[in-house]
Protein backbone atom coordinates (compact mmCIF):
# COMPACT_ATOMS: atom_id res chain seq x y z
CA UNK A 1 0.00 0.00 0.00
CA UNK A 2 1.02 3.61 -0.49
CA UNK A 3 0.86 5.44 2.83
CA UNK A 4 0.95 9.17 3.53
CA UNK A 5 3.18 9.26 6.64
CA UNK A 6 2.81 13.00 7.32
CA UNK A 7 2.24 16.24 5.44
CA UNK A 8 4.90 17.75 3.19
CA UNK A 9 6.94 16.92 0.09
CA UNK A 10 6.92 14.01 -2.35
CA UNK A 11 8.89 11.82 0.10
CA UNK A 12 5.95 11.70 2.53
CA UNK A 13 4.19 8.96 0.50
CA UNK A 14 5.86 5.59 1.10
CA UNK A 15 5.25 1.98 0.05
CA UNK A 16 4.41 -0.14 3.11
CA UNK A 17 3.31 -3.73 3.60
CA UNK A 18 -0.10 -4.15 5.23
CA UNK A 19 -1.91 -7.21 6.44
CA UNK A 20 -5.01 -7.90 4.37
CA UNK A 21 -8.44 -8.57 5.88
CA UNK A 22 -11.58 -10.30 4.66
CA UNK A 23 -14.43 -8.13 3.34
CA UNK A 24 -17.11 -7.26 5.89
CA UNK A 25 -20.84 -7.73 5.20
CA UNK A 26 -21.88 -5.61 2.21
CA UNK A 27 -18.27 -5.22 1.03
CA UNK A 28 -16.29 -6.69 -1.83
CA UNK A 29 -12.56 -7.31 -1.88
CA UNK A 30 -10.84 -6.10 -5.05
CA UNK A 31 -7.42 -6.98 -6.50
CA UNK A 32 -6.29 -3.57 -7.69
CA UNK A 33 -4.69 -3.31 -11.12
CA UNK A 34 -4.53 0.49 -11.60
CA UNK A 35 -5.17 3.63 -9.53
CA UNK A 36 -5.87 7.24 -10.52
CA UNK A 37 -3.80 10.17 -9.28
CA UNK A 38 -5.83 13.34 -8.74
CA UNK A 39 -5.15 16.95 -7.84
CA UNK A 40 -6.87 16.37 -4.51
CA UNK A 41 -4.22 13.73 -3.71
CA UNK A 42 -1.49 16.33 -4.22
CA UNK A 43 -3.34 18.72 -1.94
CA UNK A 44 -3.87 15.95 0.60
CA UNK A 45 -0.11 15.34 0.74
CA UNK A 46 0.36 18.99 1.72
CA UNK A 47 -2.40 18.84 4.33
CA UNK A 48 -4.74 20.98 2.22
CA UNK A 49 -7.53 18.47 1.56
CA UNK A 50 -10.27 18.30 4.17
CA UNK A 51 -11.75 14.91 3.20
CA UNK A 52 -8.64 12.87 4.07
CA UNK A 53 -8.33 11.27 7.54
CA UNK A 54 -5.18 12.29 9.50
CA UNK A 55 -1.91 10.47 8.61
CA UNK A 56 -0.70 7.81 8.57
CA UNK A 57 -3.34 7.15 5.94
CA UNK A 58 -3.60 5.45 2.56
CA UNK A 59 -4.70 8.01 -0.08
CA UNK A 60 -6.42 7.28 -3.38
CA UNK A 61 -9.99 8.01 -4.49
CA UNK A 62 -10.28 5.75 -7.52
CA UNK A 63 -8.97 2.44 -8.75
CA UNK A 64 -9.90 -0.47 -10.99
CA UNK A 65 -9.40 -4.19 -10.62
CA UNK A 66 -11.01 -7.60 -10.23
CA UNK A 67 -13.38 -8.74 -7.48
CA UNK A 68 -11.57 -11.47 -5.48
CA UNK A 69 -14.03 -12.08 -2.60
CA UNK A 70 -17.55 -11.13 -1.55
CA UNK A 71 -18.72 -10.13 1.92
CA UNK A 72 -21.99 -11.46 3.32
CA UNK A 73 -25.10 -10.15 1.62
CA UNK A 74 -23.48 -9.00 -1.62
CA UNK A 75 -25.73 -10.19 -4.45
CA UNK A 76 -24.95 -7.88 -7.38
CA UNK A 77 -21.23 -8.68 -7.78
CA UNK A 78 -19.42 -11.94 -8.60
CA UNK A 79 -15.84 -13.04 -8.00
CA UNK A 80 -13.94 -12.22 -11.21
CA UNK A 81 -16.01 -9.12 -12.08
CA UNK A 82 -13.94 -6.25 -13.43
CA UNK A 83 -14.89 -3.10 -11.50
CA UNK A 84 -14.05 0.59 -11.07
CA UNK A 85 -14.02 1.85 -7.47
CA UNK A 86 -14.74 5.29 -6.04
CA UNK A 87 -14.00 6.13 -2.38
CA UNK A 88 -13.09 9.08 -0.19
CA UNK A 89 -9.59 7.64 0.33
CA UNK A 90 -7.68 4.39 0.84
CA UNK A 91 -7.53 2.94 -2.69
CA UNK A 92 -3.76 3.06 -3.41
CA UNK A 93 -3.27 -0.55 -2.33
CA UNK A 94 -2.84 -3.97 -3.96
CA UNK A 95 -6.07 -5.17 -2.34
CA UNK A 96 -8.96 -3.00 -1.14
CA UNK A 97 -12.16 -3.84 0.71
CA UNK A 98 -14.97 -1.43 -0.17
CA UNK A 99 -18.77 -1.31 0.05
CA UNK A 100 -20.18 -3.02 -3.05
CA UNK A 101 -22.18 0.18 -3.70
CA UNK A 102 -18.88 2.02 -4.34
CA UNK A 103 -18.02 -0.29 -7.24
CA UNK A 104 -19.16 0.05 -10.87
CA UNK A 105 -18.86 -2.67 -13.54
CA UNK A 106 -16.24 -1.83 -16.18
CA UNK A 107 -17.63 -1.55 -19.70
CA UNK A 108 -16.65 -4.10 -22.33
CA UNK A 109 -13.26 -3.44 -23.93
CA UNK A 110 -12.02 -0.96 -21.31
CA UNK A 111 -8.49 -1.37 -19.91
CA UNK A 112 -7.80 -1.18 -16.16
CA UNK A 113 -5.76 2.01 -16.76
CA UNK A 114 -8.70 3.64 -18.56
CA UNK A 115 -11.07 2.49 -15.83
CA UNK A 116 -8.84 4.07 -13.17
CA UNK A 117 -8.91 7.30 -15.20
CA UNK A 118 -12.68 7.51 -15.62
CA UNK A 119 -14.56 8.03 -12.39
CA UNK A 120 -13.20 11.12 -10.61
CA UNK A 121 -12.42 13.21 -13.71
CA UNK A 122 -15.41 12.30 -15.85
CA UNK A 123 -18.02 12.44 -13.06
CA UNK A 124 -16.67 15.87 -12.12
CA UNK A 125 -16.60 17.13 -15.72
CA UNK A 126 -20.04 15.68 -16.50
CA UNK A 127 -21.82 17.14 -13.47
CA UNK A 128 -20.11 20.52 -13.86
CA UNK A 129 -20.94 20.85 -17.56
CA UNK A 130 -24.41 19.35 -17.67
CA UNK A 131 -25.96 19.44 -14.19
CA UNK A 132 -24.65 22.87 -13.21
CA UNK A 133 -23.53 24.32 -16.55
CA UNK A 134 -26.60 23.18 -18.52
CA UNK A 135 -24.36 23.07 -21.61
CA UNK A 136 -26.34 23.42 -24.84
CA UNK A 137 -25.55 23.66 -28.57
CA UNK A 138 -23.79 26.80 -29.85
CA UNK A 139 -22.40 27.79 -26.44
CA UNK A 140 -18.81 28.57 -25.46
CA UNK A 141 -16.78 27.17 -22.56
CA UNK A 142 -13.47 28.14 -20.94
CA UNK A 143 -11.60 25.13 -19.55
CA UNK A 144 -8.58 25.80 -17.34
CA UNK A 145 -5.78 23.19 -17.13
CA UNK A 146 -7.31 21.83 -20.32
CA UNK A 147 -4.68 19.10 -20.76
CA UNK A 148 -5.20 17.66 -17.26
CA UNK A 149 -7.57 14.89 -16.20
CA UNK A 150 -10.76 16.94 -15.73
CA UNK A 151 -9.80 19.23 -18.64
CA UNK A 152 -9.44 16.29 -21.04
CA UNK A 153 -12.75 14.80 -19.83
CA UNK A 154 -14.54 18.16 -20.14
CA UNK A 155 -13.22 18.67 -23.68
CA UNK A 156 -14.49 15.25 -24.77
CA UNK A 157 -17.87 15.84 -23.13
CA UNK A 158 -18.20 19.26 -24.81
CA UNK A 159 -17.72 17.48 -28.14
CA UNK A 160 -20.87 15.43 -27.47
CA UNK A 161 -22.90 18.66 -27.82
CA UNK A 162 -23.33 20.34 -31.18
CA UNK A 163 -21.16 23.33 -32.08
CA UNK A 164 -19.64 24.11 -28.67
CA UNK A 165 -16.63 26.46 -28.83
CA UNK A 166 -13.88 25.49 -26.39
CA UNK A 167 -11.24 27.86 -25.02
CA UNK A 168 -8.54 25.99 -23.09
CA UNK A 169 -5.59 27.23 -21.02
CA UNK A 170 -2.38 25.19 -20.97
CA UNK A 171 1.34 25.73 -21.51
CA UNK A 172 2.36 26.21 -25.16
CA UNK A 173 3.91 22.74 -25.52
CA UNK A 174 0.44 21.17 -25.09
CA UNK A 175 -1.42 23.29 -27.66
CA UNK A 176 -1.06 20.84 -30.57
CA UNK A 177 -2.50 18.02 -28.46
CA UNK A 178 -5.34 20.30 -27.33
CA UNK A 179 -6.22 21.28 -30.90
CA UNK A 180 -6.31 17.62 -31.93
CA UNK A 181 -8.69 16.87 -29.07
CA UNK A 182 -11.09 19.65 -30.04
CA UNK A 183 -10.01 22.81 -28.20
CA UNK A 184 -10.64 25.59 -30.76
CA UNK A 185 -8.61 28.24 -28.93
CA UNK A 186 -5.69 27.06 -26.78
CA UNK A 187 -4.25 29.90 -24.64
CA UNK A 188 -0.81 29.94 -23.01
CA UNK A 189 -1.65 31.25 -19.54
CA UNK A 190 2.06 31.57 -18.73
CA UNK A 191 2.77 34.28 -21.32
CA UNK A 192 -0.67 35.80 -21.95
CA UNK A 193 -3.60 37.21 -20.04
CA UNK A 194 -6.18 34.54 -20.85
CA UNK A 195 -9.11 36.88 -20.15
CA UNK A 196 -7.84 39.33 -22.79
CA UNK A 197 -7.25 36.49 -25.26
CA UNK A 198 -10.82 35.21 -24.80
CA UNK A 199 -12.25 38.70 -25.33
CA UNK A 200 -10.27 39.19 -28.55
CA UNK A 201 -12.12 36.23 -30.04
CA UNK A 202 -15.40 36.54 -28.14
CA UNK A 203 -15.88 40.16 -26.97
CA UNK A 204 -18.94 39.28 -24.86
CA UNK A 205 -17.11 36.48 -23.04
CA UNK A 206 -18.23 32.86 -22.65
CA UNK A 207 -21.29 30.97 -21.43
CA UNK A 208 -19.51 28.65 -18.96
CA UNK A 209 -16.21 28.86 -17.09
CA UNK A 210 -14.83 25.81 -15.28
CA UNK A 211 -12.65 27.10 -12.44
CA UNK A 212 -10.25 24.66 -10.73
CA UNK A 213 -7.88 27.50 -9.77
CA UNK A 214 -9.53 29.60 -7.06
CA UNK A 215 -8.30 32.92 -5.69
CA UNK A 216 -8.20 35.87 -8.09
CA UNK A 217 -8.92 33.59 -11.08
CA UNK A 218 -12.47 33.07 -9.80
CA UNK A 219 -13.14 36.82 -10.08
CA UNK A 220 -11.64 36.85 -13.60
CA UNK A 221 -13.90 33.92 -14.50
CA UNK A 222 -17.01 35.68 -13.21
CA UNK A 223 -16.18 38.80 -15.21
CA UNK A 224 -15.71 36.70 -18.37
CA UNK A 225 -19.27 35.37 -18.26
CA UNK A 226 -21.87 36.47 -20.77
CA UNK A 227 -25.33 37.37 -19.42
CA UNK A 228 -26.95 34.10 -18.20
CA UNK A 229 -23.44 32.64 -17.95
CA UNK A 230 -22.37 30.15 -15.31
CA UNK A 231 -19.17 29.88 -13.30
CA UNK A 232 -18.52 26.50 -11.69
CA UNK A 233 -15.68 26.49 -9.19
CA UNK A 234 -14.36 23.04 -8.26
CA UNK A 235 -10.84 23.41 -6.90
CA UNK A 236 -8.07 25.62 -5.57
CA UNK A 237 -5.07 24.60 -7.68
CA UNK A 238 -3.53 28.02 -6.99
CA UNK A 239 -2.64 26.71 -3.53
CA UNK A 240 -0.13 24.29 -5.07
CA UNK A 241 2.99 26.35 -5.74
CA UNK A 242 5.70 23.92 -4.64
CA UNK A 243 6.31 20.58 -2.98
CA UNK A 244 5.15 21.71 0.46
CA UNK A 245 2.39 23.86 1.87
CA UNK A 246 3.08 27.50 0.96
CA UNK A 247 1.68 29.91 3.54
CA UNK A 248 2.11 32.88 1.17
CA UNK A 249 0.08 31.15 -1.54
CA UNK A 250 -2.59 30.28 1.02
CA UNK A 251 -2.79 33.86 2.29
CA UNK A 252 -2.88 35.26 -1.23
CA UNK A 253 -5.58 32.81 -2.36
CA UNK A 254 -7.65 33.51 0.75
CA UNK A 255 -7.22 37.28 0.38
CA UNK A 256 -8.26 37.16 -3.30
CA UNK A 257 -11.14 34.79 -2.65
CA UNK A 258 -14.11 35.75 -4.80
CA UNK A 259 -17.11 36.98 -2.85
CA UNK A 260 -20.49 38.15 -4.11
CA UNK A 261 -23.89 38.81 -2.56
CA UNK A 262 -27.23 37.49 -3.78
CA UNK A 263 -28.27 41.04 -4.68
CA UNK A 264 -25.17 41.60 -6.83
CA UNK A 265 -25.87 38.32 -8.63
CA UNK A 266 -29.37 39.50 -9.39
CA UNK A 267 -28.08 42.58 -11.21
CA UNK A 268 -25.49 40.60 -13.15
CA UNK A 269 -27.71 37.80 -14.54
CA UNK A 270 -24.99 35.25 -13.81
CA UNK A 271 -24.72 32.07 -11.77
CA UNK A 272 -21.95 30.83 -9.45
CA UNK A 273 -21.87 27.13 -8.55
CA UNK A 274 -19.53 25.13 -6.34
CA UNK A 275 -18.73 21.46 -6.91
CA UNK A 276 -16.80 19.03 -4.70
CA UNK A 277 -17.00 15.31 -5.52
CA UNK A 278 -15.50 14.48 -2.09
CA UNK A 279 -18.73 15.61 -0.42
CA UNK A 280 -20.93 13.53 -2.74
CA UNK A 281 -20.12 10.14 -1.22
CA UNK A 282 -23.60 9.77 0.33
CA UNK A 283 -25.28 10.47 -3.04
CA UNK A 284 -24.99 6.88 -4.26
CA UNK A 285 -28.00 6.95 -6.60
CA UNK A 286 -27.00 10.26 -8.17
CA UNK A 287 -23.43 9.10 -8.83
CA UNK A 288 -24.68 5.77 -10.17
CA UNK A 289 -26.87 7.55 -12.73
CA UNK A 290 -23.94 9.73 -13.86
CA UNK A 291 -21.63 6.71 -14.19
CA UNK A 292 -24.30 4.90 -16.25
CA UNK A 293 -24.37 7.84 -18.67
CA UNK A 294 -20.56 7.90 -18.88
CA UNK A 295 -20.34 4.15 -19.51
CA UNK A 296 -22.92 4.58 -22.26
CA UNK A 297 -20.86 7.40 -23.86
CA UNK A 298 -17.71 5.26 -23.60
CA UNK A 299 -19.44 2.30 -25.24
CA UNK A 300 -20.57 4.58 -28.10
CA UNK A 301 -16.95 5.72 -28.57
CA UNK A 302 -17.78 9.32 -27.65
CA UNK A 303 -15.42 9.53 -24.68
CA UNK A 304 -12.13 7.74 -24.02
CA UNK A 305 -9.83 8.43 -21.07
CA UNK A 306 -6.44 9.66 -22.24
CA UNK A 307 -3.56 8.14 -20.28
CA UNK A 308 -0.52 10.36 -19.87
CA UNK A 309 1.77 7.90 -18.08
CA UNK A 310 1.77 4.79 -15.87
CA UNK A 311 3.99 4.58 -12.76
CA UNK A 312 4.62 1.70 -10.32
CA UNK A 313 3.85 2.40 -6.64
CA UNK A 314 7.54 2.80 -5.80
CA UNK A 315 7.79 5.71 -8.26
CA UNK A 316 4.86 7.59 -6.73
CA UNK A 317 7.07 10.66 -6.11
CA UNK A 318 7.88 10.92 -9.83
CA UNK A 319 4.20 10.42 -10.70
CA UNK A 320 3.14 13.24 -8.37
CA UNK A 321 5.89 15.48 -9.70
CA UNK A 322 4.71 14.84 -13.28
CA UNK A 323 1.27 16.11 -12.33
CA UNK A 324 2.21 18.88 -9.91
CA UNK A 325 4.65 20.42 -12.41
CA UNK A 326 1.81 20.19 -14.97
CA UNK A 327 3.79 18.08 -17.43
CA UNK A 328 0.94 15.63 -18.01
CA UNK A 329 -1.39 15.52 -20.99
CA UNK A 330 -4.20 13.31 -19.72
CA UNK A 331 -4.27 11.08 -16.67
CA UNK A 332 -1.41 9.96 -14.44
CA UNK A 333 -1.89 6.32 -13.35
CA UNK A 334 -0.31 4.32 -10.51
CA UNK A 335 -0.02 0.51 -10.64
CA UNK A 336 0.90 -1.85 -7.78
CA UNK A 337 3.60 -3.63 -9.84
CA UNK A 338 6.09 -2.28 -12.39
CA UNK A 339 4.26 -1.70 -15.68
CA UNK A 340 5.22 -3.80 -18.68
CA UNK A 341 7.44 -1.95 -21.17
CA UNK A 342 4.77 -1.61 -23.84
CA UNK A 343 2.15 -0.17 -21.45
CA UNK A 344 4.81 2.25 -20.18
CA UNK A 345 4.46 4.09 -23.47
CA UNK A 346 0.77 4.31 -22.56
CA UNK A 347 -1.09 3.34 -25.71
CA UNK A 348 -3.51 6.22 -26.09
Amino acid sequence: ALVLTGFGGYDKVKVQARRGAEPRPGEVSVSVRACGLNFADLMARQGLYDRLPPPPVCPGMECAGTVRALGDGVRDRQVGDKVMVLARSGLWQEVVNVPASHTFPMPEGMSFEEAAALLVNYITAYMILFDFGNLRPNQSVLIHMAAGGVGTAATQLCKTVENVTIFGTASASKHEALKESGVAHPIDYRTMDYAEEVRKISPKGVDIVLDPLGGSDTSKAFNLLKPMGKLITYGVANLLTGQKKNLMAMAKTWWNQFSITALQLLHQNKAVCGYHLGYMDEEVELLRSVVAKLVNLYSQGKIKPKIDSVWPFDQVAEAMKQMQEKKNVGKVILVPEAPKEESKKAEN
